[in-house]
């Protein structure tokens, strides 16, 4: 039986229990979306349901309030009567915290279960009584076979994101946790795509379900006007920079930068943080802690950009997010409309930006002809570009300092200077030092622009066409670790004049290795032996390799050529120098502020 989308109406209409309208009203929710407007009344009358929409259209709440419309209360140490299964641990949270949310005023009890996370505490959780269970399901069916999982009660299984389940390779587990559920069960399945794998198992597992399809329309993902969608053909090794340049203009708020491996994640991750950005990696070779911390700092607005595969992100909403970067086009349209289906969603504005080589282009056009709409390309940002960004952006930060009120604690500086200067010299050398301070030097690196058939660079286009076919059979769904050349992908030049700036590159024999060392290869000047000069400032500092050779230069004298390999960790920095210069370096360096911080530096010495 299909359903099409009747008439708006108010969640007061649906039939929900008061608790849930109060929960609603507090956090806001005027009027459903289509999926919970059809999906919830038969849910909550008990029928079999087979719902397709899409991230970002509120399924969520459609399995979320009937499951809490079934909860009784009465019990102190109570049975689950729901089964959330789910495709990741990041989505297993993400529910468990809207059936909190929503259940808030009921007192519901939800515990999620996932792996990577010890089992003994999760058997504690379950032992102590919940209404309703959120799984992963291979963790769900280890608990069912330790039986520490009951079923017996088991009013309603939900499997959310179906289709990413079965692409995972959980078809034997949901069938095996299925067929240990109570038959009498209802049965209810949530899937972007419905491909015959789904309809299979609603044969097998449903009765008479209630299908419905909430068709994309002009306002959703993928074809979505509040979406500005673009893209750039750039050379494979010049993308990171590019992406530098990208971003320096956009000034997203937050943004995901989806990768096609774990290597190309790290790598990328360490340049975005070469260059300035608070960026973050997410990938399958990361633990659930590492995994916490990761999101904790990406919603917390700690760290502004969350670089990450398509397995890792799964099942993740970020609320704040402004921009979805592709860095490499995915092979499969529908990871496309399901990626940039993040952002745009509640009536804000998104960008969804992708860099793509020549090589690239039939996978791009397979996406236009999914979404039924033209991918504009855009030119790579030029030097000019983002001089002019930089000049804004001082104009705002004095725009900010003169409105917060008055300086006095400065009119004696300024009384002072109005002896020798006017007050117009005195204003420029003000709006200089908050530029430098503020701004970055800009690096001249030629980026080719293929997409306006530029030719400067022939070699780039003879490079892409040599590794083309070896990307396109590889599929985005999967991470398949540091292979074919991704180590070349985040590649940029690096600067080392005495810049503290977001535009420094890394060239090709300067890469930074996962550890944050930054190999300067044969851009050293120096030939003779070295020292290695410890510095107490790291990471959570702010501090970055370009901050440590701009002081180091500029108070010793030395070439910034002349400094090596830069490590920065957490805590401290390693940074490789002549050992002819230590003492002088030393020296000149004992009173120094880094980024407004005093450090503390001296000889390091490797105790291995």
């Amino acid at each position: 039986m299909d359903i099409t989308p009747s008439v708006d109406t108010g969640f007061a209409d649906l039939g929900l229990r008061p608790e849930l309208l109060k929960a609603l009203a507090g956090l806001g929710y005027e009027e459903p979306t289509p999926i919970q407007r059809e999906a919830i009344p038969h849910m909550i009358s008990g029928k079999d349901l087979l719902g397709q929409a899409a991230t970002g259209t509120g399924k969520t709440a459609a399995f979320a309030l009937p499951i809490l419309q079934l909860l009784d209360m009465s019990n102190d140490r109570p049975s689950p009567v729901a089964l959330v299964l789910v495709p990741t641990r990041e989505l297993a949270m993400q529910v468990s915290e809207a059936i909190y949310k929503y259940g808030h005023d009921l007192r519901a009890r939800c515990v999620p279960i996932y792996g990577g996370q010890p089992i003994g505490r999760q058997i504690d959780a379950l032992s102590r009584g919940t209404h309703v269970v959120v799984a992963t399901p291979g963790r769900a069916l280890d608990h069912i076979r330790k039986k520490t999982l009951k079923l017996d009660d088991i009013k309603m299984v939900v499997l959310d994101e179906a289709d990413e389940m079965l692409d995972m390779g959980f078809a034997e587990d949901l069938e095996a946790i299925l067929e240990s559920t109570p038959k009498e069960r209802q049965t209810v399945l949530f899937s972007a795509t419905m491909p015959p794998r789904i309809g299979s198992i609603a044969r097998r597992h449903q009765r008479e379900p209630i299908r419905i399809t909430i068709q994309r329309s002009s306002t959703e993902a993928g074809t979505l006007p509040l979406v500005k969608q673009s893209a750039y053909m750039i050379p494979r090794h010049h993308k990171a920079a590019a992406l530098g340049r990208i971003l320096d203009i956009e000034a997203p708020e937050a943004a995901i930068v989806f990768c096609r491996t774990r290597g190309e994640v790290d790598q990328l991750t360490e340049t975005l943080n070469g260059r300035g950005y608070r960026a973050e990696a997410l990938h399958g070779g990361m633990d659930q802690e590492q995994r916490d911390r990761v999101m904790g700092r990406v919603r917390s607005g700690v760290a502004e950009l969350l670089i990450a595969t398509d397995v890792a992100a799964r099942g993740l909403d970020i609320e704040h997010l402004t921009h979805v970067v592709n860095y490499d086009v995915p092979s499969a349209p529908e990871s496309y409309v399901h990626r940039i289906g993040r952002v745009g969603r509640a009536g804000r504005e998104g960008v969804a930006i992708t860099l793509a080589e020549p090589r690239e282009q039939r996978q791009l056009q397979n996406i236009e002809r999914l979404t039924k709409q033209k991918i504009p390309f855009e030119k790579v940002p030029s030097v000019e570009a983002l001089r002019a960004r930089q000049m804004e952006l001082t104009t705002e930060t004095l725009r900010e300092a003169l409105a917060t009120g008055p300086q006095e604690r400065f009119e004696s500086v300024l009384a002072e200077l109005l002896q020798e200067f006017d007050i117009e010299q005195i204003a420029l050398a003000a709006i200089k030092l908050t530029h430098d301070a503020d701004q970055s030097s800009l690096d001249e690196v030629h980026i080719p622009d293929l997409s306006q058939g530029d030719t400067r660079d022939r070699r780039d286009r003879g490079d892409s066409r040599e590794r083309g076919s070896r990307g396109d059979s590889r599929g985005d769904g999967r991470e398949r670790g540091n292979r074919g050349g991704s180590r070349n992908d985040s590649r940029e030049r690096f600067d080392r004049s005495g810049s503290n700036d977001r535009s420094s590159r890394f060239g090709r024999d300067e890469r930074p290795d996962h550890g944050g060392r930054f190999d300067r290869g044969s851009h050293r000047g120096s030939s003779g032996k070295t020292a290695k000069l410890y510095v107490g400032l790291g990471r959570k500092a702010g501090i970055r390799p370009q901050d440590l050779v701009g002081a180091i230069a500029n108070e010793s004298g030395i070439s910034g050529r002349d400094i090596g390999d830069i490590k920065v960790s957490d805590q401290f920095s390693i940074v490789e120098v002549p050992s002819s210069e230590m003492e002088n370096i030393l020296k000149s360096m004992s009173n120094v502020s880094i980024r407004g911080k005093k450090a503390n530096i001296r000889l390091y010495r490797d105790e291995r």
